[in-house]
């Protein structure tokens, strides 16, 4: 047969010609010159890394008649007899075929003679993890202490099934999958050697299919030449292998960021008249979202193989590090979800569009318009008992009444509130609701806002913020909230003279609330009080840039509202200045890991639509910084814990059950109990006692 296939046509005949592997030829090179050789080497790695190749290459170098060197002549007897396979001092072994002990007792009975013409006699075991037990028994000593003209190459593709004992006994050398550039770089080398015509997409396509492997490159060569009549193209490069065209799933991509079903649908049912692996869609989405997250992160790093680099880029720029990442996680765990459909297709398209439907939103949508119902309005479990407690409290409470159902949240917004919410009374007019808490716990300390009556564009505003903070009737109130120093789920509790500034202002920033009409009507359930509510503020639920500062931006964050990474970003952020339109923020380099040059505009974007005017954010990486809302949440929770600690040691009964069972609390284990709304700090109990 006159012609010969790529991969062995084109099997490297020296360390030169090898692609890669360049910690494993340097070491063998060194040990050469320097004569540092070894008499046992093992090669492992995958299939088609170059064990077998390597092997062969320092069996040249060992018995080249010009002497041992790392680069033999490849012209000499014993070269050109080991490259043909007819070099009777060099005995290939296939350990596959051979596993049996009395194969390999035959073997060792001949190492004890002299090479018939070289200058080593050297045994080559490919796939040595198929011997037996005995068979490696039987090896250990001779493969110990061999004999001076002996020589053991040892190859495999899985070394875990070695003994130690065979592994403690030679130089493993582990090969690496190529990776794709550098098979894309060594079949355009070939390929234009044989003069064949190929494509940029084609050599990626055959690329990513070999794994790393170049022999199966090159064979996915052999068959992509056959296939397309001596010519290799990116489309029928792809019908051969049956992936899914890329450019279609660039086109999904983009849809997605559009929030597109419709056309993500169409394209599914496009790719599906194909017949294609479904699952391999999803991994052609996933390494594209891959892809454009390294084009995020790190430009440079791109992989520049793609010949589709620049489509990858651009879809890159339109969509945010949120959302890669999230596109990413649910390509990769969908993989699942497309076995368990009652279809393949199905699944695929169940993935796409929970990608569309749980996209992040990069600021928080605007608040409802006046006139426009609410996103839900539960209705009252009852009705209503009235408590009358001043001249005013039988107007108030008819006014009380036909508000109730657009100011109760339902139990569902009130579990996955970040706040609690406080109630609002006038001239001690108490709204109880059965079912709820008792009145006593409803006495409220804020008054309600006039424009919460008048306005009914700002009373619109107000349902829109009790769904989006999802304030509760059930919450403690603010009159509790205010004694105790809690706002939101962080119960403060402060000792007389150890209280922290910052704490301290958010009482101070509560007593300074306006209290507006007297006459104005109660509402049974408001916004929350943000700690954030400034006294110029005329809108108390919106944050206004006269609160900013660098001093009160702790106690502000709590009020605003921030999606993804940037809420991360943000939570780090320190306010340095504050100049009309325009915050100058500081971030610390500790903490700029996920930080962008995307980030202060996502930032003057949901800034502006939450104080209700332009702003510009700039952020500065500094060294260091002190006052950010991280650092004034990690002030109050170790201040919650020193008082929880405090409480537990002030504790008689809990001194008197330890003396008596002679326990300790164990160190770390003592936790403020800030879940529980009746926590006042001065009693709580160990969560391990020994």
């Amino acid at each position: 047969m006159s012609h010969q296939v790529l991969a062995r046509k084109w099997r490297p005949g020296t360390f030169s010609e090898m692609v890669g592997q360049q910690h494993v030829l340097q070491a063998l090179v060194n040990a050469l010159e320097t004569g540092r050789l070894h008499h046992a080497y093992l090669f492992t790695g995958t299939r088609g890394v170059g064990k077998t190749t390597v092997a062969r290459i320092l069996a040249k170098c060992l018995n080249c008649d010009t002497g041992v060197t790392s680069t033999p002549c490849g012209e000499c007897g014993a070269c050109l007899e080991i490259a043909e396979g007819r070099s009777v001092d060099l005995i290939e072994v296939d350990a596959a075929s051979k596993t049996k002990v009395e194969d390999t007792r035959e073997l060792l009975e001949n190492v004890q003679y002299t090479p018939t013409r070289a200058r080593y006699k050297i045994y080559l075991i490919d796939e040595v993890h198929m011997l037996s037990n005995h068979s490696f028994n039987a090896l250990l000593k001779t493969l110990e202490e061999p004999p001076p003209h002996a020589m053991f190459l040892l190859a495999t593709t899985d070394p875990q099934k070695l003994p130690a004992t065979v592994l403690s006994r030679c130089l493993q050398f582990n090969l690496k999958n190529m990776q794709p550039e550098q098979i894309v770089a060594h079949l355009t080398h070939i390929l234009s050697a044989e003069s064949v015509d190929a494509d940029a997409e084609a050599l990626s396509l055959i690329a990513r299919a070999a794994e790393g492997s170049m022999r199966d490159a090159l064979s996915l060569s052999d068959q992509a030449i056959a296939f397309g009549e001596g010519r290799l193209a990116g489309a029928e490069v792809r019908e051969m292998l049956g992936t899914v065209d890329r450019g279609q799933v660039l086109e999904i991509v983009a849809a997605i960021l559009e929030d597109d079903a419709a056309t993500v649908l169409f394209l599914v049912a496009h790719i599906a008249e194909h017949a294609p692996d479904f699952v391999s869609t999803l991994d052609e989405l996933a390494s594209i979202l891959h892809q454009m997250t390294i084009a995020q992160t790190v430009p440079d790093a791109l992989d520049t193989s793609w010949p589709d680099q620049a489509r990858i880029v651009e879809l890159a720029a339109r969509a945010t590090i949120d959302d890669t990442q999230l596109f990413w996680q649910m390509a990769t765990s969908g993989r699942r979800d497309v076995y368990l459909a009652s279809s393949a297709r199905a699944g695929l398209e169940m993935v796409l569009l929970r990608m569309i439907a749980f996209r992040p939103a990069v600021v928080i949508q605007p608040r409802a318009a006046a006139g426009e119902p609410p996103v839900k309005k539960p209705e009252p479990p009852a009705t209503p008992v009235v408590r009358e407690g001043g001249s005013e409290g039988a107007q108030s409470a008819a006014t009380i009444a036909p508000r109730i159902d657009q100011t109760v949240p339902t139990d569902q917004t009130v579990s996955s509130s970040p706040h609690r919410a406080s109630v609002s009374a006038t001239d001690e007019t108490v709204v109880e609701m059965p079912g709820s808490i008792p009145h006593s716990t409803l006495h409220g300390t804020s008054h309600s806002t006039s424009h919460g009556e008048d306005n009914p564009s700002a009373e619109g505003a107000g349902d829109s913020a009790s769904i989006d903070h999802s304030a509760a009737v059930a919450a403690p109130s603010a009159s509790e909230s205010h004694e105790r120093g809690v706002e939101g789920d962080r119960a403060v509790t402060t000792p007389p003279g150890q209280q922290d500034p910052l704490v301290q202002g958010q009482s101070d920033i509560r007593q300074s609330k306006p209290a507006g009409n007297a006459k104005a009507a109660p509402v049974v359930a408001e916004a929350p009080i943000n700690d954030s509510a400034d006294v110029r503020a005329v809108d108390e639920e919106r944050v206004t840039l006269t609160a900013l500062s660098p001093d009160r931006w702790p106690l502000v964050f709590d009020a605003l509202t921030f999606a993804g990474i940037l809420h991360n970003i943000a939570l780090n952020l320190e306010l340095l200045e504050v100049s009309d339109p325009t915050l100058r923020f500081a971030i610390a380099q500790a903490d700029a890991s996920l930080f962008n040059d995307r980030h202060p505009e996502q930032l003057s974007q949901a800034l502006s639509q939450q104080i209700g005017q332009t702003i510009h954010a700039k952020i500065e990486r500094v060294p260091q910084t002190t006052r950010t809302p991280a650092s004034h949440r990690a002030a109050v929770a170790a201040q919650q814990l020193a008082e929880a600690e405090q409480a537990i040691s002030n504790d008689d009964a809990l001194q008197q059950l330890i003396r008596a069972f002679d326990g300790e609390i164990i160190p770390g284990s003592i936790r403020p109990n800030t879940a529980d709304a009746g926590f006042d700090g001065q009693a709580a109990a160990p969560e391990d006692l020994a």
